[in-house]
C-alpha cells in the first residue's frame, strides 16, 4: 500500500534506537544535529509519527527527538508496561542526548514528560505539556485498593494470553476504529497516523501497539498528580484547546487546582483545537512552544 499523504507532514530526517530497562526505542529526529534538542513524547495508543508536522516547524530552531514509547509505533513490546517504566525510559533518552534539552509531551506523553522532568531536573530545561494533566476522576476510585489490584492483575493475566491484537478486514476499517476514539481529526490525518501507526498481514491490518497496555499502569488516583508537582524545578507551559474532545480538556476547576501547584507555569489555549491541540492546530502550538521556550 502507498503511504498516504498529510498536507505538511515531513518524513523523519533520521532514524536511531535508544536501550532502556529492556526494550529497544525508536527514535525519529528532524532538524540540525548541533542545534539545542527537544524531546517529543506522545500519547496512548500514539506513535512518534503524529508528530510528523508539528516537528518540522519547531526544528527550525531545534534538534527535534520524537520517540516511539515501549510498545507504541516501532519500539519494542515489553512484559510490563508500568507508569514510572515510560518515565524511564524519557529520562534515558534524555541522557543519551549528553546536553540538557527541553520536553514536550502530550496527553499521557505529558504527564510522563513531566515525571520525567521530576526526575531529570539538571538535564531538562524547560517543560511543555498538552493537554496531558490526568483525568477528572476514576470510574472505580472509590473502590478498595486491594479490590482494584486483584482486578488489575486478573486483567494482566487474561491478555497475556491473547499478545496479539485480532486483524482488521482492511485498512479503511482500521482508520474507521481510530475514528471513533478521535472524531474530530480529519480522514486525512487518520489515514496517514492508521498507516504508520498499523501493519498489515496476509488475514488483514493490525495496530503495531501492544494490546497487553490495554489495561493501564495499576491502580492510582488523580488526586496524586497535583502533589507530585510542588516539586517540579522546571518552568512549565501548559497548553490546552479551546474545545471539548473525547480526552480533554479537563474542566477548568479541576485543572486550575492542578496546575496551582506548579511552581513555574505559563498557560496557553489554542482556540478550535481539542485534545489533539498539536494536530488540529500545528502552526499555533508550534508558536506558543517557540515562545515559551526562547533562543
Amino acid at each position: 500500500m502507498t503511504e498516504p499523504k498529510f498536507p505538511g507532514a515531513v518524513p523523519p530526517e533520521r532514524t536511531s534506537t535508544v536501550a532502556s530497562v529492556g526494550v529497544r526505542l525508536n527514535v525519529l529526529e528532524w532538524g540540525d544535529p548541533a542545534a539545542h534538542p527537544l524531546v517529543l513524547t506522545h500519547g496512548m495508543w500514539d506513535h512518534a509519527r503524529s508528530f510528523a508536522v508539528l516537528a518540522p516547524l519547531l526544528a527550525r530552531r531545534f534538534r527535534v527527538i520524537a520517540v516511539d514509547a515501549r510498545g507504541h509505533g516501532d519500539s519494542s513490546w515489553s512484559d510490563a508496561y508500568m507508569w514510572f517504566m515510560d518515565v524511564a525510559d524519557i529520562a534515558h533518552v534524555v541522557r543519551s542526548l549528553g546536553r540538557p534539552t527541553h520536553l514536550v509531551g502530550h496527553s499521557k506523553g505529558g504527564g510522563q514528560a513531566t515525571d520525567a522532568a521530576r526526575a531529570e531536573p539538571d538535564r531538562v530545561i524547560k517543560l511543555v505539556n498538552i493537554d496531558g494533566f490526568g483525568p477528572p476522576a476514576l470510574p472505580d476510585g472509590d473502590r478498595p485498593v486491594p479490590v482494584r489490584c486483584a482486578e488489575f492483575f486478573e486483567a494482566r493475566r487474561r491478555l497475556a494470553q491473547r499478545r496479539d491484537w485480532r486483524p482488521y478486514k482492511t485498512f479503511e476499517d482500521l482508520v474507521e476504529r481510530r475514528r471513533a476514539q478521535n472524531p474530530r481529526l480529519t480522514a486525512e490525518w487518520l489515514r496517514y497516523f492508521a498507516f504508520h501507526g498499523g501493519r498489515s498481514a496476509s488475514d488483514g491490518w493490525r495496530w503495531k501497539s501492544d494490546p497487553f497496555m490495554a489495561n493501564g499502569f495499576g491502580p492510582w488516583q488523580p488526586e496524586w498528580i497535583a502533589p507530585s508537582y510542588r516539586t517540579l524545578r522546571v518552568p512549565m507551559l501548559a497548553i490546552t484547546g479551546s474545545e471539548p474532545d473525547t480526552w480533554g480538556p479537563l474542566p477548568e476547576a479541576i485543572l486550575a487546582e492542578r496546575l496551582s501547584h506548579v511552581p513555574q507555569l505559563e498557560r496557553c489555549t489554542i482556540r478550535g483545537a481539542g485534545h489533539f491541540v498539536h494536530l488540529e492546530r500545528p502552526r499555533e502550538t508550534a508558536d506558543a512552544i517557540l515562545d515559551f521556550l526562547g533562543h
